[in-house]
Protein backbone atom coordinates (compact mmCIF):
# COMPACT_ATOMS: atom_id res chain seq x y z
CA UNK A 1 0.00 0.00 0.00
CA UNK A 2 3.17 1.95 0.43
CA UNK A 3 4.17 1.78 -2.63
CA UNK A 4 0.71 2.22 -4.67
CA UNK A 5 -0.39 5.50 -2.51
CA UNK A 6 1.56 7.98 -5.26
CA UNK A 7 0.31 6.61 -7.96
CA UNK A 8 -3.05 6.74 -6.54
CA UNK A 9 -2.93 10.69 -6.07
CA UNK A 10 -1.44 10.93 -9.66
CA UNK A 11 -4.72 9.35 -10.41
CA UNK A 12 -6.95 11.19 -8.44
CA UNK A 13 -5.04 14.32 -9.25
CA UNK A 14 -5.67 13.77 -13.16
CA UNK A 15 -9.53 13.00 -12.68
CA UNK A 16 -9.89 16.18 -10.38
CA UNK A 17 -8.07 18.05 -13.64
CA UNK A 18 -10.57 16.29 -15.70
CA UNK A 19 -13.16 17.10 -13.99
CA UNK A 20 -12.08 21.10 -14.35
CA UNK A 21 -14.20 23.05 -17.00
CA UNK A 22 -11.22 25.34 -16.94
CA UNK A 23 -8.85 22.10 -18.15
CA UNK A 24 -11.03 22.04 -21.34
CA UNK A 25 -13.59 19.66 -20.80
CA UNK A 26 -16.17 22.73 -21.23
CA UNK A 27 -14.29 23.88 -24.81
CA UNK A 28 -14.59 20.74 -26.31
CA UNK A 29 -18.46 20.63 -25.56
CA UNK A 30 -18.79 23.87 -26.86
CA UNK A 31 -16.97 22.89 -29.94
CA UNK A 32 -19.24 19.47 -30.18
CA UNK A 33 -21.89 21.92 -29.99
CA UNK A 34 -21.13 24.93 -32.43
CA UNK A 35 -20.58 21.91 -34.77
CA UNK A 36 -23.61 19.65 -33.80
CA UNK A 37 -21.36 17.02 -34.22
CA UNK A 38 -20.21 14.37 -31.16
CA UNK A 39 -16.78 13.41 -33.28
CA UNK A 40 -15.88 16.86 -32.86
CA UNK A 41 -15.54 16.57 -29.10
CA UNK A 42 -13.45 13.77 -29.38
CA UNK A 43 -11.25 15.19 -31.68
CA UNK A 44 -11.23 18.31 -29.51
CA UNK A 45 -9.60 16.17 -26.60
CA UNK A 46 -6.78 15.05 -27.85
CA UNK A 47 -4.90 18.12 -28.34
CA UNK A 48 -6.31 19.27 -25.12
CA UNK A 49 -4.63 15.99 -23.24
CA UNK A 50 -1.29 16.87 -25.06
CA UNK A 51 -1.04 20.15 -23.89
CA UNK A 52 -2.20 19.41 -20.67
CA UNK A 53 0.72 16.68 -20.60
CA UNK A 54 2.93 18.70 -22.45
CA UNK A 55 3.02 21.58 -19.26
CA UNK A 56 3.75 18.70 -16.59
CA UNK A 57 6.35 17.72 -18.87
CA UNK A 58 8.07 20.99 -18.64
CA UNK A 59 7.90 21.41 -15.37
CA UNK A 60 9.29 17.93 -14.33
CA UNK A 61 12.28 18.80 -16.99
CA UNK A 62 12.96 22.11 -15.26
CA UNK A 63 12.85 20.58 -11.96
CA UNK A 64 15.09 17.36 -12.79
CA UNK A 65 17.56 20.21 -13.99
CA UNK A 66 17.34 22.03 -10.82
CA UNK A 67 18.10 18.97 -8.87
CA UNK A 68 21.62 18.90 -11.08
CA UNK A 69 22.06 22.42 -9.68
CA UNK A 70 20.88 22.92 -6.07
CA UNK A 71 20.99 20.72 -3.25
CA UNK A 72 17.37 19.33 -2.32
CA UNK A 73 17.10 20.61 1.19
CA UNK A 74 17.89 24.08 -0.71
CA UNK A 75 15.80 23.74 -3.44
CA UNK A 76 12.47 22.50 -1.39
CA UNK A 77 12.44 26.20 -0.10
CA UNK A 78 11.86 28.06 -3.75
CA UNK A 79 9.80 25.26 -4.90
CA UNK A 80 7.14 25.03 -2.14
CA UNK A 81 6.90 29.01 -2.18
CA UNK A 82 6.25 28.95 -6.20
CA UNK A 83 3.92 26.24 -5.42
CA UNK A 84 2.36 28.42 -2.22
CA UNK A 85 2.39 31.60 -4.27
CA UNK A 86 0.48 29.76 -7.23
CA UNK A 87 -2.06 28.56 -4.52
CA UNK A 88 -2.82 31.87 -3.42
CA UNK A 89 -2.72 33.80 -6.95
CA UNK A 90 -5.13 31.10 -8.08
CA UNK A 91 -7.53 31.66 -5.29
CA UNK A 92 -7.90 35.63 -5.12
CA UNK A 93 -7.65 35.45 -9.27
CA UNK A 94 -10.69 33.73 -10.72
CA UNK A 95 -10.69 35.77 -13.96
CA UNK A 96 -9.51 33.61 -16.76
CA UNK A 97 -7.86 34.38 -20.25
CA UNK A 98 -10.15 34.66 -22.48
CA UNK A 99 -9.84 33.38 -26.44
CA UNK A 100 -10.22 34.66 -29.77
CA UNK A 101 -13.03 32.66 -30.43
CA UNK A 102 -13.90 29.00 -30.57
CA UNK A 103 -13.38 28.35 -34.18
CA UNK A 104 -9.77 26.64 -33.22
CA UNK A 105 -7.10 24.06 -34.96
CA UNK A 106 -5.79 21.44 -33.14
CA UNK A 107 -2.51 23.18 -32.77
CA UNK A 108 -4.42 26.44 -30.88
CA UNK A 109 -6.18 23.39 -28.40
CA UNK A 110 -2.79 22.30 -27.48
CA UNK A 111 -0.94 25.49 -27.25
CA UNK A 112 -4.12 27.03 -25.08
CA UNK A 113 -4.55 23.73 -22.89
CA UNK A 114 -0.57 24.30 -22.29
CA UNK A 115 -1.19 27.73 -20.95
CA UNK A 116 -4.51 26.44 -19.01
CA UNK A 117 -2.38 23.87 -17.24
CA UNK A 118 1.08 25.97 -16.65
CA UNK A 119 -1.42 29.15 -15.47
CA UNK A 120 -3.45 26.35 -13.16
CA UNK A 121 0.13 25.26 -11.87
CA UNK A 122 -1.09 21.31 -12.79
CA UNK A 123 2.77 20.27 -13.08
CA UNK A 124 3.53 22.03 -9.35
CA UNK A 125 0.98 19.66 -7.79
CA UNK A 126 2.92 16.81 -8.99
CA UNK A 127 6.33 17.97 -7.72
CA UNK A 128 5.41 16.48 -4.09
CA UNK A 129 4.14 13.25 -5.13
CA UNK A 130 7.62 12.57 -7.43
CA UNK A 131 9.23 13.41 -4.83
CA UNK A 132 7.04 11.28 -2.12
CA UNK A 133 9.81 8.53 -0.65
CA UNK A 134 7.87 5.45 -1.86
CA UNK A 135 8.90 7.01 -5.60
CA UNK A 136 12.14 7.88 -4.88
CA UNK A 137 12.18 4.22 -3.20
CA UNK A 138 11.20 3.54 -7.16
CA UNK A 139 13.92 5.35 -9.20
CA UNK A 140 16.35 3.42 -6.64
CA UNK A 141 14.67 -0.14 -7.59
CA UNK A 142 14.63 0.81 -11.05
CA UNK A 143 18.53 1.76 -11.55
CA UNK A 144 17.67 5.88 -12.01
CA UNK A 145 20.17 7.67 -13.43
CA UNK A 146 21.56 9.94 -9.92
CA UNK A 147 21.60 13.66 -9.76
CA UNK A 148 24.65 15.47 -8.76
CA UNK A 149 22.98 16.21 -5.08
CA UNK A 150 22.22 12.07 -4.74
CA UNK A 151 18.66 12.30 -5.77
CA UNK A 152 17.20 9.87 -8.11
CA UNK A 153 15.30 10.29 -11.42
CA UNK A 154 13.86 7.64 -13.53
CA UNK A 155 12.69 7.90 -16.84
CA UNK A 156 10.03 5.31 -16.96
CA UNK A 157 8.75 6.15 -13.74
CA UNK A 158 8.74 9.90 -14.18
CA UNK A 159 6.61 8.94 -18.04
CA UNK A 160 4.71 6.76 -16.45
CA UNK A 161 3.67 9.51 -13.73
CA UNK A 162 2.64 11.86 -17.02
CA UNK A 163 0.89 9.04 -18.35
CA UNK A 164 -1.16 7.80 -16.01
CA UNK A 165 -1.86 11.78 -14.88
CA UNK A 166 -3.07 12.62 -18.15
CA UNK A 167 -4.84 9.49 -19.15
CA UNK A 168 -7.39 9.73 -16.03
CA UNK A 169 -7.58 13.40 -16.96
CA UNK A 170 -8.50 12.58 -20.82
CA UNK A 171 -11.02 9.34 -19.56
CA UNK A 172 -12.91 11.99 -16.87
CA UNK A 173 -12.99 14.91 -19.43
CA UNK A 174 -13.47 12.97 -21.91
CA UNK A 175 -16.82 11.54 -20.37
CA UNK A 176 -18.02 14.73 -19.25
CA UNK A 177 -18.28 16.29 -22.35
CA UNK A 178 -19.78 13.73 -24.29
CA UNK A 179 -22.75 13.21 -21.55
CA UNK A 180 -23.08 17.04 -21.74
CA UNK A 181 -23.14 16.99 -25.51
CA UNK A 182 -26.56 15.09 -25.57
CA UNK A 183 -27.69 16.42 -22.58
CA UNK A 184 -27.15 19.97 -22.37
CA UNK A 185 -28.03 22.87 -24.87
CA UNK A 186 -26.45 26.25 -25.56
CA UNK A 187 -28.58 27.99 -23.02
CA UNK A 188 -26.75 25.40 -20.39
CA UNK A 189 -23.54 25.86 -21.30
CA UNK A 190 -24.01 29.61 -19.46
CA UNK A 191 -24.37 27.98 -16.65
CA UNK A 192 -21.41 25.67 -17.03
CA UNK A 193 -19.12 28.53 -17.90
CA UNK A 194 -19.11 29.99 -13.93
CA UNK A 195 -18.76 26.43 -12.59
CA UNK A 196 -14.95 26.31 -12.35
CA UNK A 197 -14.90 29.38 -9.93
CA UNK A 198 -15.49 26.25 -7.22
CA UNK A 199 -12.77 24.68 -8.64
CA UNK A 200 -10.52 27.48 -8.81
CA UNK A 201 -10.95 27.29 -4.62
CA UNK A 202 -10.35 24.04 -4.15
CA UNK A 203 -7.43 23.83 -6.43
CA UNK A 204 -5.93 27.16 -4.96
CA UNK A 205 -6.19 25.28 -1.15
CA UNK A 206 -4.77 22.13 -2.51
CA UNK A 207 -1.86 23.79 -3.95
CA UNK A 208 -1.47 26.02 -0.65
CA UNK A 209 -1.26 21.70 0.94
CA UNK A 210 1.27 20.57 -1.75
CA UNK A 211 3.73 23.35 -0.86
CA UNK A 212 3.85 22.28 2.83
CA UNK A 213 4.32 18.93 1.77
CA UNK A 214 7.24 19.98 -0.06
CA UNK A 215 8.89 20.64 2.90
CA UNK A 216 8.63 17.35 5.01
Amino acid sequence: MSQTWPWAVLAILGAYHGLNPAMGWLFALALGLQEKRRSAVVQALVPIALGHAAAISVTILLLIWLQRLIPFHVLKWPIAAIILGTGVYRLYRVRHPRGAGMRVGPRDLAVWSFLMASAHGAGLMLIPVLLARPMTGMHHAMAGAMTGNGLPLNANVILGSVLLHTGTMLVVAGGLALVSFEMYDKAGLAVLRHAWLNFDFIWAVALMTAATAVLF
